[in-house]
């Protein structure tokens, strides 16, 4: 996490840092796209990587913390009877079949 933060605030940091005792650390690199675009598009890509890889753990902590609570059933069904749409009517599976963002997202379509 905490490599995280540190990458997130280089992103957004303009100025340079001075490296110390002339060792560098690869978070303290410059990310000027004319000096080090490469290293800026990769570090980039496993930042959204671990976001992504975070949101896949705590969906799933969050999705497999009780399996015994099945009070959703009621919510659910509380909504239906106050008019909401369902969600896996054919015309709606067929919104997100068709849904770009939705497939790149998962990782479907590049």
């Amino acid at each position: 996490m905490k490599l995280f933060k540190q990458l997130s605030e280089k992103l957004n940091l303009t100025k340079k840092k001075v490296s110390n005792q002339g060792m560098i650390r690869p978070i303290d690199v410059d990310f000027d796209l004319s000096k080090n675009e490469f290293l800026d598009s990769m570090s980039k890509h496993a930042l959204k990587l671990y976001e992504k890889q975070c949101d896949i753990k705590n969906f799933t902590k969050l999705v497999l913390s009780d399996p015994e609570n099945t009070s959703h059933n009621k919510i659910v069904e509380d909504l239906f009877k106050s008019g909401a749409k369902d969600p896996l009517e054919n015309e709606k599976l067929t919104q997100l079949a068709e849904n770009s963002k939705l497939l790149k997202d998962l990782g479907l379509l590049d």
